[in-house]
């Protein structure tokens, strides 16, 4: 099973686990299907009060979608369909707290998933970094929601520094993406922690105040992410130019 979804009854946590560590947790098609399928089956369960997202194995928390994946796109520099735009839990509607808890690596599409998350715990070994442009890629979505969680220059300089560099867990909670470094291997539980905290709340309460501090953001994001279908339909390189470059990566990187 591609996703994993383990919830403590008691608690009222949820915890949803990215389950395909042989392929970095990467999302396929079946697993963005199942993600879209958790948040909206967590908005009908109210013994589910909070929910924690991870990634199963130590190497990555998510790598963004798996690039055997091929979606056809229209002939249109005005649509595009972007298989991983409804696999975070406020694109399916759900106004439960999540946190994400980060071990290994974070990158690409996986800032859908942080991006909509309430917050953010990491392990110390945790990465970030946007490999967008250095296969030929437009980082657009992906970018604007980093945008809502970082400073500017931060996000300017992660997307285009593409696989050349990685953010260290350090740094991103320097820079405010991440609200907590753990011990290796500590991230989930600390999550977990918070999580049953939020969750013995009433819930109207969190739920309310969810809704309120996404309405925050949320006007700032529909404006930018209005923009990003033309600026991937103009930006991209063909796929065949994109594996290219793929298989050609630089195997290095700089860690900051």
């Amino acid at each position: 099973m591609s996703v994993r979804i383990d919830t403590d009854k008691d608690t009222g946590v949820a915890v949803v686990t990215l389950d395909r560590p042989e392929k970095l947790n990467a999302i396929d098609l079946d697993t963005a299907d199942r993600l879209r399928r958790a948040w909206r089956e967590f908005r009908f369960d109210d013994t589910v009060r909070a929910v924690v997202v991870t990634g199963a194995g130590e190497r990555a928390f998510c790598t963004g979608l798996d690039r055997s994946v091929t979606v056809e796109q229209p002939n249109s520099p005005y649509m595009v369909d972007d298989p991983l735009s409804s696999v975070g839990p406020k694109a399916g509607d759900l106004w439960k707290p999540v946190i994400a808890a980060v071990n290994g690596m974070a990158c690409g599409g996986a800032f859908y998933l942080l991006g909509e998350a309430e917050f953010v715990v990491a392990d110390e070994s945790a990465t970030f970094f946007d490999p967008h442009t250095t296969y030929g890629m437009v980082s657009a979505y992906e970018s604007v929601s980093m945008a809502q969680r970082m400073p500017y220059g931060e996000v300017a300089r992660m997307a285009l520094m593409g696989t050349a560099e990685r953010v260290s867990a350090r740094r991103a909670y320097e820079v405010g993406l991440v609200s907590e470094i753990t011990a290796p291997g500590g991230a989930l539980t600390a999550a977990v922690d918070c999580a049953t905290v939020i969750a013995s709340c009433p819930p109207a309460a969190v739920q309310g105040t969810v809704r309120a501090l996404w309405t925050a953001r949320e006007a700032a994001r529909a404006h930018a992410t209005a923009q990003a279908p033309q600026l991937i339909s103009l930006g991209n390189l063909p796929l065949d130019e994109q594996a290219a470059l793929f298989e050609e990566r630089r195997k290095g990187f700089r860690l900051r």
